[in-house]
């Protein structure tokens, strides 16, 4: 298995390009992932010709969580909103293992870096979570809703969590 800290990671994480707050953005919303305590806001602007002109986070979290936000940040300039969403739906494939197909992976750019978390199922939520928060907000951009989450009624490790009556 490959290392999950990856040059291309540390990278991102010890100098990241995108963590600012942008000001006036066109879309924003936040990302939550619970059970790492990871938390972002995302910010995007929208070009005069519909593409993704402008895209920064703020925020905190473990280094998979923010280096994973500068990939895709990075990743996203210039794509339109459907494009972006096909790579966000692509990245959320490879992390939870059902995509492994290099060429197909390699519209990923550096973030295909990452397909080594997918033998981390603990940290798999920290790696999606800027991908699903942008996903979330380009499928609804009209819409004021609450925070995106990771939380799809599983733990960190992929195990059910009990609802309330179940426990």
């Amino acid at each position: 298995m490959a290392n999950v800290y990856s040059r291309a990671l540390m990278d991102h994480v010890s100098s990241p390009d995108y963590k600012y707050k942008m000001s006036e953005p066109t879309l924003s919303h936040e990302g939550i992932n619970p059970s790492c305590g990871d938390d972002l806001v995302l910010d995007v602007r929208l070009g005069d010709d519909g593409t993704i002109a402008e895209v920064s986070w703020t925020g905190h979290g473990c280094a998979v969580s923010q280096g994973s936000a500068d990939m895709m940040s990075d990743l996203m300039v210039g794509e339109t909103p459907e494009n972006a969403r096909k790579l966000c739906h692509l990245f959320g494939q490879m992390i939870r293992g059902e995509q492994k197909d290099t060429d197909v992976l390699e519209e990923l750019d550096e973030a295909a870096d990452l397909q080594s978390i997918s033998h981390m199922p603990a940290r798999v939520k920290c790696a999606e979570l800027a991908w699903r928060t942008l996903d979330e907000m380009l499928a609804h951009p009209d819409e004021s809703r609450e925070a995106t989450t990771t939380e799809d009624g599983t733990d960190e490790n992929g195990n059910p969590v009990p609802t309330k009556g179940e426990e």
